[in-house]
């Protein structure tokens, strides 16, 4: 019975690995279709979404019978518990992924307005900063779940900070473009609609690696700090 649950634990795992991967992917196309002007890249997060909502659905089903049926306890209980909130938090990760693609196809269906110079140039840039960012601790939040690291979950934490400042950077300078009539308002909105979903994946990258210490130390660290 107890190398059952052990086996059926691995599974669980298994599939956050798999979901995570697939999200991964996600947030890379999704990036590229907006840095690299890449339709299809946009149109397959769209596309590959149903794959995350539908696994998503699995594991939390696997995760209720674990629950009700293994009624497990101590470092096994924190896993699971654990393993259900990093789901759902995947699961909004490839919604916000969905949302650049959609923001980059709509820039790209507006090549009237121009983001390649002046302050619309330097929100951009500022954008793929972000985005390189994020893309760093989104990988280093998933690679610490899949080897309990606490330590590589604490450096995804320090990176939070950086990724904020930034976004409130780029909107400023979205609004001062507006402003000075650098850009069209549709433009505008989705450069900032970009940013606010790029700070998003960070925020919840950070959630991932709270998780982790909760995991491995039992220690709650949200809104503690390390």
């Amino acid at each position: 019975m107890e190398r059952q649950f052990q086996l059926e634990l691995e599974s669980l795992k298994t599939s956050l690995i798999k979901m995570g991967s697939l999200v991964e992917d996600s947030f890379r196309l999704a990036v590229a279709a907006f840095l690299e002007h890449d339709r299809r890249a946009g149109l397959e997060v769209i596309i590959s979404d149903e794959r995350i909502d539908s696994l998503e659905l699995e594991i939390d089903n696997a995760i209720i019978d674990l629950l009700a049926l293994r009624q497990p306890v101590a470092k096994d209980l924190r896993f699971i518990i654990g393993s259900q909130k990093l789901n759902n938090d995947l699961e909004r990760i490839g919604d916000h992924c969905v949302n650049l693609a959609q923001s980059a196809l709509t820039l790209l269906d507006s090549p009237g307005n121009s983001t390649t110079g002046g302050l619309a140039a330097t929100a951009v840039e500022d954008i793929r900063r972000m985005a390189e960012i994020v893309e760093r601790m989104l990988r280093d939040a998933l690679d610490s779940f899949i080897r309990l690291d606490p330590e590589l979950a604490e450096e995804v934490l320090e990176n939070e900070q950086p990724v904020d400042d930034l976004n409130r950077k780029t909107v400023k300078l979205v609004v001062e473009s507006l402003k000075a009539e650098e850009l069209g308002v549709e433009t505008g909105m989705e450069l900032a609609r970009l940013s606010r979903n790029l700070e998003r994946i960070a925020d919840l990258s950070t959630n991932i690696a709270e998780e982790v210490v909760f995991l491995t130390q039992a220690r709650v660290i949200k809104h503690q700090g390390v």
